[in-house]
């Protein structure tokens, strides 16, 4: 096969003529200037690594009191890829391994549960340790109410002393650290360190998880935060400076599960004052908060129906009943709650404060509690080791939280991690973390290039490597447009590839949120690129994919939608007056959701009203555009 100096592939006409054009065109614009290889000194991040932030072991207090015993040796043996016994007794592997974990366990009375389980006898000298030890010991009903009391007690801030005494924990914070740096193997697998702080006060869920960018060493100088000392964000903010002028190291926070922090989690008006959201409250969450986990277990937190009404596929594994406490959700807490609505508020924020507190990155990550780190549908292991597989699990209660209880079906089988990074090491990592050029999956592996600029033109999405023009061009997802030059619109790049073991690509959607001239928030979603010759119907709305699902046998025919889409696109509606923010949604065709496999393989007859199908999705970090 030859190449004119146009890159147009001629020769071999016959073979070529069956590909589709995208395949066989390399744009003038990715050859290199210099260089016959266009990969030569390229000095942008070119590896996509995958990988969970929020994983529970053993060491949390919760994850072993509902029977957890996995250690996080066994998690980043697990998430390498090698095959270990769950804590109910099954063997399980992952299909394919990840490239970096965090196990994040609950710093307030790390490893305390686990010891108390085993009988150590200086915790059993604490009369309420003894009494969780006795219960627990006796199994059934009552190690389950033992279970929840120890829980009640963790999230109400009334964990036994003997717990949380200073000498324990440091050996326990040692022992943890020194794990990760066992594991860590810069190139091949990385071992971030972190944890989470677990502010739940009154059932607002308003946890991070803490992530650093350095070694044990360093780390090691400084006993994690917890919530005996605060359980507000801002003190958190303040630790994490005083961690980095203490240590000299690197660290980030990332909030997460918004939908279960009864409309505090995105607040306008601060919970710790009352009073509106202030300059240095925006500063600080700004500098120390650039991620979002916006898909996890406990359900999606991208949009929600109620605040996005035009938008058909908001409604995603939908968590909306209920918060961590005694207060049933109102409808006003949502908007507080929801990444979408979160992005467009940082826009009204900002231009009061001249600061964008809610200026952040989309990851995803699993929370499980069992120690595995999978978020494949067929090979779900749930929420804790009280719901890893089993013919009855669905209908099993995950939990209670006040008077409503959630049912093992409820479950979402989420998510994951997506980076682009220089290298896998967590020094890369952490930097494209702090960059922002991360995003997020339900699971599936898809592959999503997003560029922002002003000058990108339809053949740069025919361009081998595309992300040559992306760079040359633009700003990758989690960066920003400024003063848009005169009589033009921003176009963005945007490139998915299908995840080779799950469904093929349905469509291409790019999210765009604006303030207006009266600082009211708007947002519009796009159909930008998309599988087959369907076409945008007379109300604006492009016709469904289809589904190919077999429920009953849990398999599914890839023989609609796309493995590549990729496409430029121009706001048609772009205002250079207006702050605004873009990012890209990418949905796979149906595919068995976890509870059809477990269905196929226990014979289980589940409810009619539970969903046996799923649509896998990816979401970017945005590209913010201001005046």
């Amino acid at each position: 096969m030859k190449y004119n100096v146009n890159g147009l592939v001629y020769g071999c006409l016959l073979a070529c003529a069956a590909l589709p054009l995208s395949t066989v065109i390399l744009a003038d614009s990715t050859l290199s200037k210099t260089h016959f290889s266009p990969y030569a000194e390229r000095d942008y991040p070119s590896a996509l690594l995958w990988g969970d932030t929020h994983l529970h072991t053993n060491l949390s207090l919760d994850a072993r009191a509902f029977g957890a015993t996995l250690s996080p040796d066994d998690a980043y043996r697990f998430a390498k890829g090698e095959e270990v016994t769950s804590s109910n007794g099954e063997q399980i592997q992952l299909a394919r391994a990840l490239d970096f974990l965090v196990v994040a366990d609950h710093s307030d009375a790390i490893g305390a549960m686990d010891e108390l389980i085993k009988g150590n006898p200086k915790l059993l000298k604490d009369p309420t340790a003894k009494d969780w030890y006795e219960r627990l010991s006796q199994g059934g009903e009552t190690a389950l109410m033992a279970t929840m009391d120890i829980i009640a007690a963790f999230t109400g801030r009334k964990t036994p002393a003997a717990l949380t005494e200073k000498g324990f924990v440091t050996d326990v914070w040692g022992g943890y650290l020194d794990t990760a740096d066992q594991h860590n193997d810069p190139g091949y697998f990385t071992a971030m360190i972190g944890y989470e702080w677990t502010s739940t006060t009154g059932g607002d869920n308003l946890h991070r998880n803490v992530l650093y960018r350095d070694d044990a060493s360093v780390a090691k100088q400084v006993l994690p935060y917890t919530v005996a000392e605060s359980d507000n964000p801002e003190d958190l903010w303040r630790w994490l400076e005083a961690y980095e002028n203490q240590t000299g190291g690197e660290i980030l926070a990332l909030a997460h599960n918004g939908n279960l922090s009864n409309g505090l989690m995105f607040p306008m008006l601060n919970p710790a004052t009352g009073g509106r959201i202030d300059k240095d409250y925006a500063l600080m969450r700004s500098r120390w908060e650039p991620l979002y986990e916006v898909t996890q277990i406990k359900g999606d937190g991208e949009a929600h129906p109620y605040l996005s009404t035009t938008d058909e596929f908001a409604d995603y594994e939908t968590w909306d009943r209920s918060n961590l406490g005694p207060v049933l959700k109102e409808p006003e807490m949502l908007q507080y709650e929801y990444a979408r609505e979160a992005l467009k508020n940082g826009l009204k924020l900002e231009s009061s404060l001249g600061v964008n507190p809610y200026k952040f990155g989309m990851i995803g990550s699993t929370d499980s509690h069992t120690g595995l780190a999978t978020a494949d549908e067929d090979n779900f292991f749930g929420k804790h080791s009280g719901v890893e597989p089993g013919a009855d699990r669905w209908k099993h209660k995950v939990g209670e939280f006040g008077s409503v209880k959630v049912f093992g079906w409820e479950m979402a089988s989420s998510g994951y991690a997506a980076v682009w990074a220089s290298e896998n090491s967590r020094e890369s990592i952490f930097d494209a973390m702090k960059r922002k050029e991360v995003y997020a999956t339900t699971g599936s592996r898809i592959s999503v290039r997003f560029f922002g600029g002003w000058d990108y033109e339809s053949e740069d999405a025919l361009a081998r490597p595309m992300a040559a023009v992306g760079y040359d061009k633009g700003v990758p997802m989690g960066g920003d447009l400024t003063q848009a030059p005169e009589n033009k619109s921003p176009s963005f790049l945007v490139s998915a590839h299908k995840d080779e073991m799950s469904g093929n690509l349905d469509r291409v959607q790019i999210i765009k949120g604006w303030l207006d001239a009266k600082g009211e928030t708007h947002e519009k979603v796009y159909d930008v690129v998309w599988s087959g010759t369907r076409k945008i119907d007379s109300t604006g709305n492009l016709p469904s994919v289809g589904s190919t699902v077999d429920v009953e046998n849990a398999t599914w025919r890839n023989s609609i939608g796309a493995s590549e889409l990729k496409t430029v696109w121009r706001d048609p509606d772009f205002n250079a007056e207006q702050n605004s923010f873009y990012y890209a949604r990418v949905l796979e065709i149906p595919t068995p959701r976890w509870t059809a496999y477990d269905a196929r393989r226990y014979g289980s007859q589940m409810d009619k009203n539970i969903a046996m199908q799923t649509v896998e999705r990816a979401y970017t970090s945005p590209i913010w555009y201001t005046p």
